[in-house]
């Protein structure tokens, strides 16, 4: 696994970005966001507080699995994939890819998202984020990760079950 990308997905507040920057830089590898692949259209659609569709979904999808095909180096990339046929559309091209399902209940998100200022994402749109939820299978191979406790742990844990290495 010369070139691996981490794909960290979970709910709306479960940590991706938090955790994903930060375990970018434990790493040394590079970082994206996939809220920043989203057309401008969906980030006005989220904010007016409606759930994004399949075909909302689909230009944002494309964007960032053609940002992961295009990596040359490893690197973290954050996105809520809830469906299955999501990471589908990201796994494509990338054989590498490691799946990180950070794993919340909806009570300590819904925290989480209701203490979080200057983001897009209204609190109100959680229960449509489980909704739509699909916890990834045992074919996925997926790392599953309780977001319970500080960034630094959920960070350390990932670490810890991938086997990974920080940078020195």
């Amino acid at each position: 696994m010369s070139n691996p990308i981490l794909l960290l997905m979970g709910v709306s507040g479960s940590g991706k970005t938090t955790i994903g920057a930060l375990l970018a830089g434990r790493l040394g590898w590079t970082y994206a966001e996939a809220d920043d692949f989203h057309p401008r259209a969906n980030v006005e659609k989220m904010h007016a507080g409606i759930p994004l569709n399949d075909d909302d979904r689909r230009p944002w999808l494309q964007a960032t699995a053609k940002w992961m095909r295009e990596q040359t180096a490893p690197a973290v990339v954050t996105s809520s994939a809830l469906k299955r046929k999501y990471r589908d559309v990201l796994r494509e091209g990338r054989p590498d890819l490691r799946l990180i399902y950070l794993e919340g209940s909806k009570n300590l998100i819904g925290e989480r998202l209701a203490a979080r200022h200057g983001h897009f994402f209204p609190k109100e749109l959680l229960d449509s984020q489980f909704a739509d939820l699909e916890a990834p299978g045992p074919d996925e191979d997926p790392v599953v990760v309780s977001i319970d406790g500080p960034p630094d742990q959920v960070v350390q844990r990932i670490i810890d079950r991938t086997g990974l290495v920080p940078r020195a």
